[in-house]
């Protein structure tokens, strides 16, 4: 285990509190959401058209955060983050209060209140990732800070098991008692913040929104290191994810119910959180590049091997080995950003890598979708698993920096 020293600094301990009980809440909320819409869709729908309305899910997620997120990251660095985390963390209660209600309306009502709440949690989902990362490094000495990020990794894989786990029992009393218990951990994430005694936010003077925001874009673009790591995340889950059809894998390809869906979306936590430990003990510290696009490759076989899986137990396993995969990627481009941004370029550059992970979040569930209405469900995994090993191949040319990276350095030690 890593070192709980790291909680001795009370404002981490707040903030980490806040990332959990977040990250808890929408692991619940996606698991309902998931499986209230497809169950309302298939009841006029094929396979195929249902998938590709939880596809439109992600979508309705990912327009604003295309829109507003650069936006996000130059607030993130004129603003008090603090306060912008608050305030998100209110819209998003908000929303799930919305959900709460959506069970009692008729099926097509249902689903457009469901996309609006989606297109409003995007809202608030462009502005507090880049507030969440700049801030969190301000908590910390710099010393601590892979500690830190361990325990971040750990506490988000940890709530990512028991989160769907717990929804998916929840969801047998109906849809809204998951929604009201995602309300309450929100609740819960709004006081841990806001009792924080955060540093004195330092504004960012002189400069304009819109040059703020081309600096942090020039900055990624300069970097190529940076910029290898923040858009092969973006290729291989544009393509590679599975996260938005695991409703339709559950319900009518492994024929199972919500507990089944809730210990699909579970697995590929519990393998992160396996990797997430032994990252805390022995951290990579040397070839992180080829460990990344190693990791990778290891992602896109297991991909295919869950296309092509029949039973539940099977498709849990190389879940959880997808799960590990990315958890590898993960804690290497975290580092990278954290270790090589200067301090005062942390909230662009938050903004940037935000919107690349938001592209190949909730725009690869919208690809996932429409893949899944001309492919079939198994024919668009198995594309991604395709895509996922290709992109690997790819980036070891394209992206020669990223892929001879040996180890991470401060940029202040650079």
């Amino acid at each position: 285990m890593p070192s709980i020293a790291v909680f001795r600094h009370d404002a981490y301990l707040r903030y980490w509190i806040m990332r959990q009980a977040n990250s808890a809440a929408r692991q619940m909320m996606a698991v309902a959401i998931g499986w209230q819409v497809y169950d309302i869709a298939r009841q006029t729908r094929s396979v195929e058209e249902s998938a590709l309305m939880l596809g439109l899910v992600g979508l309705a997620q990912f327009a604003p955060v295309l829109l507003l997120s650069l936006v996000g990251g130059q607030a993130a660095d004129r603003l008090d983050r603090k306060m912008i985390l608050v305030v998100s963390n209110i819209g998003r209660a908000l929303c799930m209060l919305a959900l709460a209600a959506s069970p009692f309306l008729a099926g097509p009502t249902a689903l457009w209140l469901i996309y609006s709440t989606a297109l409003a949690m995007g809202v608030m989902h462009a502005f507090s990732p880049a507030a969440s990362g700049a801030l969190f490094a301000r908590l910390i000495p710099r010393d601590e800070l892979r500690q830190a990020i361990a325990w971040n990794s750990l506490g988000f894989q940890a709530a990512a098991i028991i989160g769907p786990a717990i929804a998916g029992l929840l969801y047998i009393a109906g849809p809204t008692t998951v929604y009201v218990a995602s309300f309450v951990l929100t609740l819960i994430s709004i006081y841990a913040i806001w009792s924080a005694q955060t540093p004195k936010h330092e504004h960012v003077r002189g400069v304009n929104g819109r040059a703020l925001i081309i600096e942090g874009l020039r900055y990624v673009r300069n970097n190529p290191v940076v910029l290898g790591a923040i858009s092969l995340d973006l290729v291989v889950v544009l393509f590679g994810g599975v996260t938005a059809l695991l409703p339709v894998f559950a319900r009518d390809i492994l024929h199972t119910d919500t507990v089944g869906l809730g210990l699909l979306r579970t697995a590929p936590a519990v393998g992160a959180a396996f990797i997430a430990l032994w990252l805390a003990a022995k951290p990579l510290t040397r070839h992180v590049g080829a460990w990344m696009l190693g990791a990778i490759a290891i992602y896109g076989v297991a991909m295919i091997g869950f296309a092509l899986s029949s039973v539940l137990l099977l498709s849990m396993v190389v879940l959880a080995i997808t799960g590990a995969a990315d958890m590898i990627s993960v804690y290497i481009r975290q580092s990278i950003i954290q270790l090589s941004t200067p301090q005062i370029m942390r909230g662009r550059v938050s903004a940037v890598e935000f919107m690349f992970i938001s592209a190949s979040n909730e725009l690869g569930e919208f690809e996932s979708g429409v893949a899944a209405r001309f492919l079939g469900p198994v024919g668009a995994v198995l594309m991604g698993g395709v895509l996922a090993l290709v992109t690997a191949a790819s980036w070891f040319k394209l992206f020669p920096d990223l892929s001879k990276t040996d180890e991470l350095k401060p940029a202040d030690e650079e």
